[in-house]
């Protein structure tokens, strides 16, 4: 009895041990598919690793693949990455374990996982990493990092310039080897800055000469960008500003060296083209510029014995608007900034002017002129015509009607003559008459005659005129618009009134505009305007009269502002009034 139950009880620990290994030690698999279809190899590792596989219709064909070796869980999915990706396909994990399997081309388009910096996923799963490139343009880099992707299938390399990063889809082992050859590629060179500070040679002079030299000939690419330095020359200081490689810099400051020397002759001369401004107008500013420098040098060297003569020569030519000068270097150096800073393209101003005059005249004239044969008539001069020019014009128009006459000769014998009927003259009714405006109407009745002439004006006029002219910077512009109109300034006449003669002056008359603009900090123009508006208002006993209106300001403005600059009402009011004293108090009758 005792035998039996240790037994049973040694058996029941065996049992137990077993199990608990089992639940212990992980699941392991051996694949082996031959001749398999590929949807049916995905469903048999989505039952093994319980997961929810999602196959595309365009996923189709038949595997051929074994292991020798037992493999764990992640071994297995990553083999079954590894499968699908020599096969063409892919495999994107969704939520809820859910896995999609599509075509490799297909994937850069689907929701796979963006990875980070911190990301260790190392197989065949697909995945987009975004990195940032510092040191180098992605425009430059992506070309080459594209042929080293897979881009017939999911693989993807795209550059975004603003940002300078690069956007990396694939499979993860493509994306990690890409990376790290992007950091090895982003690496930031020796980019040190070193001045070099001349002492005879031009700053501006040297920074064109080296980059003449740098510069690739033939339309060809020379060297790499990065062993080119970059080089700016500070004016203020005379110095070279050397920014690189160590090697490109060393090479840039040896050649500056050797070409800031002294010259073997005590002056130098040089030509400068200028572009804007004219050479004759600079020649007096240099020359005082050289004077100045001049003088502060030699009062800087008072104490020392003896200092080198500094003779400058400054000359303008006209035909191709250079400069030639002639000077030491430290002055030529001086002079040269000077005309670097004057030698600019001046601003140019458009200025639109709108001048306007109104004038609105009200008139009216009523009278009545009478008439009597007998005892006279009443005359004014403020009508379109006097009473007695009309009578006179009336008469004139009657003419004469023809007669009999008989006479007695010397014989004793009766004459008769016949006299035809003569017409009347309407010339001088029609002169009088031409002139009347308005309405004029006569009343003749036995000896009495009547005028009485109405009329009313109304006169309104509006001048607009819209002269623009362009000038440049602190540059006066003139403008006119108008006639010349002769005046007499004298005369003259010799011994017994021979030979006279008259002096006469043409004067400009119409619309005139002068302007001198400067344009001021920011967007803001002074303006020096001279306006005028004359014209030829009529003739007096010695000569003829001009109406001018005229303004002279200065203004400042901003760019595309409208000022009004000036005007003038003028009101004149005129009433003229002719009659009979007594009788032109009459109502109707004096009127």
């Amino acid at each position: 009895m005792i035998k039996q139950f240790l037994l049973i009880l040694t058996t029941a620990i065996a049992i137990n041990c077993l199990c608990f290994v089992g639940q212990a030690s992980a699941a392991q698999y051996s694949p082996n598919f031959k001749g398999t279809e590929i949807t049916e190899f995905v469903n048999i590792v989505g039952k093994n690793l319980k997961k929810t596989m999602i196959v595309d219709p365009n996923v189709r064909g038949k595997i051929n693949v074994r292991s020798y070796d037992l493999l764990t869980e992640k071994q297995y999915y990553q083999f079954f990455l590894n499968v699908l990706e020599v096969y063409g396909y892919a495999a994107v994990e969704m939520d809820n374990n859910i896995v999609k399997i599509i075509r490799n081309k297909d994937a850069k388009t689907a929701s796979i996982p963006v990875v980070g910096d911190k990301s260790n996923i190392m197989g065949d799963e697909m995945v987009t990493r975004v990195v940032e490139v510092k040191n180098v343009t992605v425009r430059e880099l992506v070309p080459l990092l594209r042929q080293l992707s897979d881009q017939a299938g999911g693989g993807n390399v795209v550059n975004y310039d603003p940002a300078n990063v690069i956007m990396l889809t694939g499979t993860a082992s493509t994306v990690n080897r890409l990376v790290k050859i992007i950091e090895r590629v982003d690496r930031a060179g020796d980019q040190d800055v070193e001045i070099i500070k001349l002492k005879f040679a031009s700053a501006g002079e040297m920074v064109r000469i080296i980059e003449a030299m740098n510069k690739p000939t033939g339309g060809k690419a020379g060297q790499p960008t990065f062993l080119i330095p970059k080089i700016v020359a500070d004016d203020r200081s005379n110095s070279v500003i050397v920014s690189g490689e160590v090697k490109a810099r060393e090479r840039v400051a040896r050649l500056v060296k050797r070409l800031d020397s002294e010259l073997e002759s005590n002056g130098n001369t040089r030509v400068y083209y200028l572009k804007y401004s004219k050479a004759e107008d600079l020649v007096k500013v240099l020359q005082g510029v050289s004077d100045s420098i001049a003088s502060e040098a030699k009062a800087a060297k008072t104490k020392t014995r003896t200092s080198k003569k500094r003779d400058v020569s400054i000359e303008a030519h006209e035909s191709t608007n250079a400069l030639i000068i002639t000077a030491q270097p430290d002055m030529l150096r001086s002079l040269e900034a000077v005309i670097r800073q004057l030698d600019v393209r001046r601003a140019q101003v458009l200025v639109e002017a709108i001048i306007v005059e109104v004038f609105e005249t009200d008139g009216v004239s009523l009278g009545v002129q009478w008439y009597n044969e007998a005892g006279g008539f009443t005359q004014f001069t403020n009508g379109p015509a006097s009473i007695s020019s009309v009578a006179a014009g009336v008469q004139a128009a009657e003419g004469e009607p023809g007669n009999t006459v008989t006479t007695i000769d010397s014989n004793g014998n009766p004459v008769t003559t016949t006299n035809p009927s003569t017409d009347g003259d309407y010339s001088i009714l029609a002169q009088v008459l031409g002139n009347v405006s308005g309405m004029m109407f006569g009343i003749a009745k036995n000896d009495w005659g009547a005028i009485v002439n109405a009329v009313s004006s109304d006169t309104n006029s509006n001048i607009l005129a819209t002269p623009s002219i362009t000038t440049l910077d602190n540059e006066e512009a003139y403008f006119i618009v108008g006639q010349e109109v002769p005046i007499i300034t004298g005369s003259q006449t010799g011994s017994n009134n021979s030979n006279p003669f008259q002096t006469v002056d043409r004067q400009e008359v119409g619309i005139k505009l002068r302007v001198t603009p400067q344009v001021n900090e920011g967007n803001a123009v002074q303006l020096v305007i001279e306006q005028e508006v004359s014209s030829v208002s009529g003739t007096t006993g010695v000569d003829i009269s001009i109406n001018k209106r005229e303004i002279k300001t200065t203004v400042m403005a901003e760019s595309g502002d409208t000022v009004v600059l000036g005007g003038l009402i003028d009101e004149d009011v005129q009433e003229s009034v002719q009659k009979v004293p007594i009788l032109g108090d009459i109502p109707i009758l004096g009127h």
